[in-house]
């Protein structure tokens, strides 16, 4: 009994599905009493019938379209937001094929066929149901440009949209998927185990792009780095984020040159975010060298000035001087100066360093260098 059972139940689980084409309701179905006879009749006629429910159908379509949308859109745009306007645009192609193409498959079934019915049927709600899902791709993009974005919905993050976004758009097309085998009358349980096995072949296939793809779910998750991040990585590589994906990371260097780095590479590396902290701004060190005797205290003055009179250094926190160490010629200082972005580290300490070499110059403060003395115990004998 118990395998009997088991085999009766096994069957149960691997038989063939109900199309969802077989499950559409009939015209006479929607049809009101005072109407029937008159649908009785015409039922020697079912191309006629078919031209009617089509022609039905394809007035209802235009009055959505042209009525029921143009209101819509002009009440959208009494709103400040462009979203619903987006959002509306988008909806418009989906519904009309809706309308139209369900109306052409119940005017298909009407018209009796001798051959082909339920293909067309099928086909047309498959066309339905892809047209909704390119609009859902569309609208959820639009819909979290809107959320990330710097204004009164800034409600997620931009770190977090390539993850959300993927995750929106592999259930939307999962979903449309399963609609589509219900709508040819295939069992999705059997498709999911054999995508059980394929997945495990293409696992061991594709480890590499795996390894990346989850390096990007954990880097959007960990935040790293953001977008416009400058970062340095420990094999050399320094530049802004341009851009972060689910299986790269792209660096727009000072050069102009873009580099992309697999995240699998970029989540083993050492990180050093020069964005990072509570603010923007960067410490610059600009480092200073004098001889011995020289006044430090007017030294220290001077430089400070300097760093103050440049228009692009920060105010708070304040430029300051600190003694590094005595060197072999010279006493070693580090002019201290912070700058609103990483971005123009190089341009700025390019800027210092030119006015204070000027600026030493005219106040007669040395910059010492490397010298050598050359001593000459005996000269050689001419003769």
């Amino acid at each position: 009994m118990e395998v009997t059972s088991q085999i009766a139940a096994t069957e149960t689980q691997t038989a063939p599905i109900q199309p969802l084409d077989e499950k559409m309701p009939t015209v006479v179905e929607w049809l009101p009493d005072s109407l029937l006879p008159l649908w009785e009749v015409l039922t020697q006629f079912p191309i006629l019938q078919a031209a009617i429910v089509m022609s039905v159908f394809y007035a209802f379509a235009l009055v959505v379209r042209l009525v029921i949308f143009r209101s819509l859109v002009h009440l959208s745009a009494i709103t400040s937001s462009l979203v619903d306007d987006h959002i509306l645009q988008h909806m418009r192609k989906p519904v009309f094929v809706t309308v139209m193409y369900f109306g052409l498959s119940l005017a298909v079934t009407t018209a009796q066929l001798p051959f082909g019915t339920q293909l067309i049927v099928k086909l047309l709600l498959s066309l339905i149901v892809v047209s909704w899902m390119l609009a859902a791709l569309r609208i959820s993009s639009i819909v979290l440009d809107t959320l990330s974005a710097g204004n009164k919905y800034n409600l997620i993050e931009p770190r977090t949209v390539p993850l959300i976004d993927l995750s929106v758009k592999l259930i939307t097309i999962l979903v449309s998927g399963y609609i589509l085998l219900l709508i040819w009358g295939i069992n999705p349980v059997g498709w999911l185990a054999s995508a059980g096995i394929v997945g495990i072949a293409v696992g061991f296939a594709a480890k590499d792009s795996l390894a990346n793809l989850f390096s990007g779910f954990f880097i959007v998750a960990d935040a790293p780095y953001k977008l416009g991040d400058y970062i340095n990585l420990d094999t050399g590589e320094r530049g802004k984020v341009s851009a972060i994906g689910l299986r790269s990371t792209r660096l727009l260097t000072r050069a102009d040159v873009e580099i992309t780095i697999p995240n699998g590479v970029i989540a083993n590396a050492k990180i050093v975010n020069e964005s990072g902290g509570p603010n923007l701004k960067m410490r610059v060190s600009i480092a200073v060298g004098v001889a011995y005797g020289t006044d430090l205290d007017r030294l220290c003055e001077v430089l400070t000035d300097l760093a103050v009179a440049h228009q692009e250094v920060c105010i708070d926190p304040e430029p300051r001087m600190r003694l590094r160490g005595f060197g072999a010629s010279s006493v070693d200082f580090d002019l201290l100066v912070w700058i609103e972005h990483p971005e123009y580290k190089g341009r700025i300490s390019h800027e210092l360093y030119m006015r204070i070499y000027k600026t030493l110059g005219e106040e007669g403060i040395e910059i010492p260098y490397s010298k050598q003395d050359l001593y000459i115990k005996e000269l050689p004998d001419n003769s």
